[in-house]
């Protein structure tokens, strides 16, 4: 994260760094593509990810 001279974190610059080896970024608008909620599967589990009404990520088994 970058952060202000007077040491504060601005989180809109995360958005601009670029993915460690290893990684990739997509984001929210094409993984959701326009609903609300996802399912992952994952080992066989299903996981769902979804948006609240809060704009907030919430992820259960």
């Amino acid at each position: 994260m970058n952060k202000t001279s007077d040491k504060t974190v601005r989180p809109d610059d995360t958005l601009r760094e670029k993915p460690r080896p290893g990684e990739s970024r997509v984001s929210t608008d094409a993984l959701f593509n326009g609903t609300r909620e996802l399912i992952i599967e994952h080992t066989g589990e299903e996981y769902r990810l979804r948006i609240t009404s809060k704009g907030k990520l919430i992820l259960t088994k």
